[in-house]
Order: C-alpha cells, then structure tokens, then sequence
C-alpha cells in the first residue's frame, strides 16, 4: 500500500508536502471542512494513535488498501500520532515516538485519494505543530515526537525539513467533515468545545477558513474545538439548531468499549485499542443515533 522510504528526509517530507495539498485542493474542501454529498458510502473512525492493526482495518474497509476491484469509500481519519508510551523509569532512556510514519501514510493516502480520505484536525496534532505541551501517561508526547524525527534524521537540517512538513499537513487539515445526506446532515469532527467555552466559541468556524488565531491554544476556535469534552445535551441541541446537523460523529474522549453515546445525537468513537471500532454509513440511509450504536463494527 505505501512505497515510502521513511529513512529518507526528502521523501518524507514531499509526501507530507503532497498530502497538505491534496487536503487544500480536493474539489470537497469547502472552506475549513469537507464537504461530501449522498449517494455513497462512508467509514467514520475514531482516534487510531498510531495503532497500525486497527488503522489497516479502517483502510481496508474503505477500499483504500490498493486491493484490485476495491470501491473506494469516504475514511475519515483523525489523531493519528502519539501513541500510547510509557514515562521511563529513572535512569532509562527517554521515550522516543516514531508516529511521523503514519503521519506520513495517511498524507499519502491523502494525495492518492484526495476525495475520499477527510484527515481531521486533532489536538495532538495540532499541538505538535503549534509546540504546546500535551502530556499522555506521563509522557511528553510532542518532545518524545521531535525526538524520533531527530534519531531518524540526525542531520538537523534534514530534521527540521521533516518538522516543518508536518506542520504545513497539519496546517492543511480540516476542522469537520459534513455529508450531506437526505435525512438531514452528519458532521465528523474530533470533537466539539466544552460547554464552558463556547461564549468564546465562533459558532461560524464551519463556513469560513481558518484563520491563524483559530490555532491559538485556549481561545482560538479551532484549538477549542478540537480540545472539548463533557458535551451536553443542550450544547448539542444548540448546535444543531445552529449548524443543520442531525448527527454528530466525535472521538477525543475514552470509550473502553470503544464508543461512548451522547444524547440526544452523538457518538464517541475510539480506534485506538483492542475493543476499536468504526462505523460504516450508507450516506443513502443515515442512521440514527441507535442505529449508528447497532452498525459499528468491531475490529477484531
């Protein structure tokens, strides 16, 4: 499926290159989200931190995985760097994290399938290009990341050509994918602010481009909007009223049996451990918030 050299600074860093282009020039981008529209199938997932047997299941069930007579199918992707590491004991080597090859994967998954893969940004990696402290077990994911390019890479002007590529991917992404089907509209996003923020929320993030202050960690709304949890009933039914949407697909929180519901309409998705899941959607027949708990499938 892939043909990257990850030991090659050049390669690494064009394919990263190539990925945040096809996220800007996909005829689906519409703004800061994707756009896609009934008919058509979609696989929505959850957080996959780089958990490789759960993120070949999601690329297979797309169609994705260059299997000859594959129907290509919508994938959204989302916080596919940092995964789970453990803080060392005293006296042993710090943690080094290798993600920046799925990083890599997934931008050229991107480029050779611009409107069907809908890479979503994420708060890890979003902190990861904007070098904001984000802690997972003790560990200091972004630091354990930069270590990795830099054991890869020891030649820091190939290191820094790799980083600053990660940076223009992530800078590329969108904030949501929305489908459009004839039940009403799905919106795919990492997740949403907590209740608490959205005074400071601009409810008008999915209509417009991102701005550099909607990075801005703590009062920009993208950084908002990828960092929420504890939603509530009212939030979600103001944002429907406000976005059109009947049916949120989220990730972000932990789920251990792999999805959280949130009434009265969105779904927690994790693909990141061994009870995964995702949920396949025919864009024909969008579920309900019941259906869509039925129909997810368990990655064995």
């Amino acid at each position: 499926m892939y043909t990257i050299d990850m030991s090659s600074p050049d390669e690494v860093a064009q394919t990263l290159r190539e990925g945040a282009e096809a996220n800007r020039t996909a005829s689906c981008r519409q703004g800061s989200i994707d756009l896609i529209k009934a008919p058509g199938h979609l696989i929505a997932s959850g957080d996959t931190h780089d958990h490789p047997k759960n993120f070949r299941a999601i690329v297979e069930a797309a169609g994705l995985d260059g299997e000859f007579g594959s129907e290509p199918k919508h994938l959204t992707l989302h916080e596919i760097i940092h995964p789970d590491m453990k803080q060392p004991l005293p006296g042993e080597p710090p943690v080094v994290d290798t993600s920046y090859q799925g990083l890599t994967r997934v931008a050229s998954l991107k480029a050779q399938y611009p409107e069907f893969v809908h890479f979503l940004l994420a708060n890890h990696e979003l902190a990861q290009a904007i070098d904001s402290l984000i802690v997972k077990n003790g560990v200091r994911c972004v630091e354990a990341f930069n270590a990795g390019i830099d054991q890869e890479f020891p030649n820091p002007s190939d290191a820094e050509e790799v980083r600053e590529a990660v940076k223009e991917f992530v800078f590329s992404m969108p904030i949501a994918l929305r489908a459009q089907c004839p039940q009403g509209d799905i919106l795919c996003a990492h997740s949403l602010p907590g209740p608490a923020m959205m005074d400071r929320f601009d409810t008008t993030i999915l209509s417009r481009d991102l701005t550099e202050q909607d990075y801005e960690p703590r009062v920009g709304s993208a950084h908002l909007m990828t960092w929420g949890r504890g939603y509530d009933a009212e939030q979600l039914e103001d944002l429907t009223e406000r976005w059109g949407v009947n049916l949120f697909i989220l990730g972000h929180e932990h789920a251990d049996n792999g999805y959280a519901i949130v009434e009265p309409n969105a779904i927690v998705l994790n693909t990141d451990h061994d009870k995964g899941v995702y949920l396949p959607i025919d864009l024909d027949h969008e579920p309900t918030l019941t259906q869509a708990a039925n129909n997810l499938v368990h990655i064995q």
